[in-house]
């Protein structure tokens, strides 16, 4: 399961290096919004080809070294556990691979053009501009969590120890 997530990994970096290389090449940067999906007058979701030289909400803009040198060591780290972990659950090593995935790609940009290509505007509430990266991260965190909160092995004693204590204290 190790090769299949750097596999899911790789092809998640792809995508969204050829969704950035596609809104590069055909949407102006800073233009306007180009509409996707619209009800009337409500805007649900548009494109905007903008760059973000910070992270997240552009945090820690012009630290660029910064924003590239630490992704580099948690991207190390995350590998070495992947792939310690290799024979356990599928769900955290695809969670795994998605945030990886993610933080590749952002961090592919931040050392090819010194800042993150971002493009995705979700209209209905005032929201930064973000990408395909982005998801990836958010959606594999959210799993990683989600495994580490209810199918975490290591866990599973404890719980069988406080079901014996309440079987004595009923004794």
């Amino acid at each position: 399961m190790f090769v299949i997530s750097l596999v899911i990994m790789a092809v998640l970096v792809a995508a969204d290096q050829l969704i950035k290389l596609a809104v590069t090449n055909n949407l102006p940067l800073n233009g306007q919004p180009v509409e996707v999906i619209k009800f009337g007058s409500f805007k649900v979701f548009s494109l905007t080809h903008i760059r973000n030289s910070g992270a997240a909400w552009s945090m820690m803009s012009g630290k660029t070294w910064f924003l590239i040198g630490l992704p580099v060591v948690v991207l190390i780290a995350a590998i070495v556990y992947m792939y310690k972990i290799r024979k356990g659950s599928k769900l955290e090593l695809v969670s795994l691979a998605m945030v990886l995935a993610g933080g590749i790609g952002n961090l592919i940009d931040r050392i090819r053009v010194k800042e993150v290509v971002d493009y995705i505007k979700f209209e209905p509430i005032n929201f930064p501009i973000f990408n395909f990266a982005d998801i990836c991260i958010v959606i594999g965190g959210i799993l990683f969590v989600i495994c580490f909160c209810f199918f975490d092995e290591k866990k599973k004693p404890i719980r069988d120890d406080i079901k014996v204590k309440d079987e004595n204290d009923k004794a």
